[in-house]
């Protein structure tokens, strides 16, 4: 998961919990002020019906039943009993609501003066009320369905609300977090797009108020030492290829010089053929190593226009003169834009040695001295494609194919240092453009070379 994802996930989450959590809270302290409302309201009529009762005579008691006639429905299904010191019913309102209770329960509400509770959907709230002359205790009973109707409600709404606020919370999250990650998501694509071509490249900072930006600067500075570093390496490469060529050229001079003498005996000469032998291996070596530092330093036109089958031509012209027993099947694919197509801008004699080194590699690896090279178009690409029969590589070694000084199983008893390949690669890279191994039979071998257009 992302960074940013995670941070999407997190906050989300966070503000979902504390969402929910205020909701329940509301909720929570809305039923607590609705009970106690409910509470108060039952107090004040049990006490009123008490005071009334208390007030008139005997057979004044009518009035009350009148009274509590006309105000019965103020609460719904209100049920009032009132009973004197001896625990003896003197009043009961003229509803059919019942109200549980025993002489137990009068008893404890003398001792706790005041009593709550639930009786299935209703609510009955007791009262002890001490005169001078007489006490009297008072039981109402009723359903607030008002109260919980509005609690039904409230529930309702903080229901919808949280789902609704919720789902804004993690689209508006998410969009604010991409919004404001966006800088780091730059900053890796251009990170992601840096090697050894475009160690030149750096990231576009805009302040130094953020932590992206502080981090940016401090690669930018990296960058710039790693930069420094490479060069004179590359330069320490190039310098050094450059100074052994001299030497060994002399060498490989004077030893062609002693071996055709008259007076050098077959023993020496043939000792001389392979000294000779080495140092032309070695000579090769020295030239793939300052070919590779060029091409590292990146200071090659690419610019001219050249056509890539004259190009083909020339390396195979070449190729033959160096191994004339080697065969080559030529082969181009109908296609009626192909001839604008092998228009490419490119550095010739670049892209000639990367050609060639493809080539060279066919016919040293092929097993009966030929290939089969054909240029086509498919997907954007324009293709040049070399085949041979003979060794393939594994898997594992195909995955190291383009590293340096890289051999094969296949590649003993054949002379090489492993940088040809490397040296294709690196060219095509230049010429933005790619090299590609595969096995598409049996002791087949095939190179693709894919020109974007």
């Amino acid at each position: 998961m992302t960074l940013k994802n995670r941070i999407s996930l997190y906050v989300s989450l966070l503000f979902t919990v504390l969402f929910g959590l205020a909701s329940t809270f509301i909720f929570i302290l809305y039923s607590n002020f609705r009970k106690e409302d409910f509470r108060n309201r039952l107090e004040t009529k049990a006490l009123s019906s008490i005071k009334l009762l208390a007030d008139v005579k005997e057979n004044d008691r009518q009035i009350i039943k009148m009274i509590d006639q006309n105000s019965i429905n103020q609460l719904y299904d209100e049920k009032t009993l009132i009973f004197d010191s001896n625990y003896n019913l003197i009043y009961s309102s003229i509803d059919d609501a019942k109200i549980n209770w025993s002489v137990k329960d009068l008893k404890e509400l003398k001792t706790n003066k005041t009593s709550f509770k639930k009786q299935g959907d209703y609510e009955v709230y007791g009262i002890f009320y001490d005169t001078k002359d007489k006490d009297f205790y008072a039981l109402i009973s009723a359903n607030d369905s008002n109260g919980n109707r509005k609690l039904l409600y409230l529930r309702f709404i903080l229901i919808i609300s949280y789902l609704f606020f919720t789902a804004i919370c993690w689209i508006v999250t998410s969009y604010t977090v991409k919004k404001v990650m966006s800088p780091l998501g730059s900053f890796h694509q251009k990170i992601k797009n840096i090697n050894e071509n475009n160690l030149d490249t750096r990231v576009e900072v805009k302040s130094n108020k953020n932590e992206i930006d502080l981090i940016a600067n401090e690669f930018n500075f990296m960058m710039d030492r790693i930069e420094i570093s490479y060069e004179k390496q590359k330069e320490f490469t190039a310098h050094a290829s450059h100074e052994l060529r001299t030497p060994l050229s002399r060498i490989t001079s004077q030893i062609e010089n002693f071996s055709t003498k008259k007076e050098t005996d077959t023993e020496t000469k043939s000792f001389l053929n392979t000294i000779l032998s080495d140092v032309n291996q070695l000579t090769e070596l020295i030239h793939s190593l300052l070919i590779l530092s060029k091409l590292d330093s990146n200071k090659q036109d690419h610019n001219e226009s050249h056509r890539l089958d004259e190009i083909l031509f020339s390396s195979i012209e070449k190729l033959n003169k160096t191994f004339p027993d080697f065969v080559i099947h030529f082969e181009i694919e109908e296609n009626e834009n192909l001839d604008s197509l092998l228009e490419i801008k490119g550095n010739k004699t670049l892209l000639e040695i990367a050609i060639s080194n493809v080539l060279k590699n066919a016919c040293v690896y092929s097993d009966n001295k030929q290939a089969k090279v054909k240029i086509s178009c498919k997907n954007h690409n324009l293709i040049i494609s070399v085949s041979n029969t003979g060794k393939t590589l594994n898997e594992s070694e195909q995955k190291t194919l383009f590293e340096p000084f890289m051999r094969g199983q296949n590649s003993k008893g054949t002379t090489g240092f492993g940088l040809g390949l490397r040296i294709v690669q690196r060219i095509l890279s230049l010429h933005k453009a790619k090299i590609i191994y595969s096995v598409p039979n049996e002791n087949t071998n095939l190179f693709q070379l894919l020109f974007h257009f």
